[in-house]
């Protein structure tokens, strides 16, 4: 099922989904009463074959908190266009203050990658990348900027259907 931009939404049924805890932040909210703590938690969810997503919960204790948001991921999932076990081209993604880097590396290069960028790219199966993640370092817009920049990836077959052209013809540029 294509969506917006060609993104293909993927249904969680039959899929071998691994989840990934990106960060807990605890909250609070300032009222007569005193300070009231809550818990954020946002999750990254993936088969590790090209699928994934994410999801953000709220709630008074850590455990419900991630919880919902594994059930908020497995409602937003997409499929990535892979290359193999890297990427079919660079890219590049800002989300907020979050800025993000993403490259193909040759294979045995491994996953250069930290923090919010690596459980997303990990997530999506993706073996063999060069990242940088650059400005703010808040998980949220790093997740995000993430999962922008690899929406924004195309692959050789879909180029060259969208130009009309064989796929020999995409690379001899």
């Amino acid at each position: 099922m294509l969506g917006l931009n060609n993104i293909e939404k993927v249904k969680p049924t039959g899929l071998e989904l691994v989840d990934r805890l990106v960060g807990v932040q605890r909250v609070t909210k300032v009222t007569k009463g005193g300070r009231a703590f809550g818990f954020s938690a946002i999750v990254v969810v993936g088969d590790e074959k090209g699928v994934v997503g994410y999801g953000l919960g709220k709630s008074k204790d850590v455990s419900t908190a991630i919880a919902k948001a594994i059930e908020d991921a497995k409602k937003n999932l997409i499929r990535i266009p892979l290359d193999g076990a890297t990427i079919p081209h660079p890219q590049e993604s800002r989300f907020g203050g979050a800025q993000v880097f993403i490259r193909p590396a040759s294979a045995g290069t491994g996953l250069i990658a930290g923090g919010a960028v690596r459980a997303v790219l990990e997530s999506v199966g993706i073996h063999d990348v060069l990242s940088k993640s650059k400005g703010s370092s808040n998980p949220h817009n790093v997740v995000k900027a993430t999962i922008k920049a690899l929406l924004n990836l195309r692959s050789a077959t879909e180029v060259a259907r969208l130009r009309g052209i064989s796929v020999s013809k995409v690379f001899k540029g």
